[in-house]
């Protein structure tokens, strides 16, 4: 019998960086990211969870908006983005951070250090896509990053209310995915989120924001249960061919590891329901971190990883 165990929400996204000072600068100064604290992951339990036998870790977690992200920085560091990393490549992973006004963003992104992913600064998307404006960029360790504005009556409700902050929050993690109806079965049917919006991108506004000469772009993007928190996008390349799968020897401690962290309900069933259905897993099983905390790790179809926790009290 199929158990109903699922996530309900994306508790935060998880960044391997090699400096958390950095980290903090970049993401404060450029985009408006406010420092919650900053903590040590160490022990056992930690080490089974990331699959590391010598797992230890400092962390900075910032806030933006009602969106956090923790920044892990590993005492043995990995290796870095493979070379050449593209939009395509399937380890791509970006989130995207809401803007209430693209040009004053841009601006005061100007400021820090950041390598552009597009071309000639922020595009404005067609009319089939609302005319939303969008930029993408890499921060120091060469996590793709987007800045997304949304004009009257398009994106989630919730952005309409930003007051005057330039920076909002974060509303998505977009992946780069071989096949959208494998993703969907993993995320929709496993993990139980929802498909909330389908489209195909191309043309040139779509090769400037991407970086990608020719870029045709299936696009889908999924809710988990809760209102609250980022979604999930998938990018699936029709054109170009080009996009290398991620390597199978990627670590928790390669700059290329990004966690998205969910909530579950259920984590002993929603690990049975994986295992039957043979995902990959980092972590040996569900382990115990403390305080009641227990965690379980597991890579998608993609190699993208998924850090699975819930607190029993």
């Amino acid at each position: 019998m199929a158990l109903a165990a699922g996530v309900v929400e994306i508790e935060r996204i998880l960044l391997t960086v090699s400096s958390l000072d950095r980290a903090e600068g970049f993401y404060r100064d450029g985009l408006g990211f406010e420092t919650v604290g900053r903590g040590e992951m160490a022990g056992d339990g930690f080490a089974h969870l990331v699959g590391l036998r010598d797992g230890r870790a400092r962390t900075l977690t910032m806030r933006l908006g009602r969106e956090k992200v923790t920044f892990v920085k590993y005492d043995a560091p990995g290796k870095s983005y493979p070379a050449d990393s593209a939009s395509p490549d399937r380890w791509f992973q970006h989130f995207a951070i809401v803007v209430s006004d693209m040009d004053k963003a841009y601006a005061r992104l100007q400021r820090v250090g950041f390598t552009p992913i597009s071309s000639g600064g922020p595009v404005t998307l067609p009319p089939a896509n609302g005319f939303v404006r969008a930029f993408k960029f890499r921060d120091p360790d060469g996590h793709p990053l987007e800045l997304l504005y949304f004009p009257s009556g398009q994106g989630r409700r919730v952005w309409a209310e930003g007051g005057d902050r330039v920076f909002l929050g974060i509303d998505h993690s977009a992946i780069g995915v071989a096949d959208t109806e494998r993703s969907e079965a993993f995320y929709e049917k496993l993990l139980g989120m929802g498909v909330a919006y389908k489209a195909v991108n191309r043309g040139s506004t779509q090769e400037s924001l991407d970086g990608t000469f020719g870029a045709v772009v299936q696009i889908t993007g999924l809710r988990p249960p809760a209102e609250t928190g980022p979604g999930v996008e998938f990018l699936e390349y029709r054109t170009p061919p080009t996009g290398r799968p991620a390597p199978v020897d990627t670590k928790s401690n390669d700059l290329a590891h990004v966690e998205l962290a969910f909530t579950v309900d259920d984590l002993d069933g929603l690990v049975a329901k994986l295992r039957e259905a043979r995902a990959p897993f980092v972590s040996p099983d569900a382990v115990e971190l403390g305080d009641g905390t227990y965690a379980a790790m597991v890579r998608d179809p993609d190699g993208h990883a998924i850090l699975l926790v819930q607190t029993r009290r």
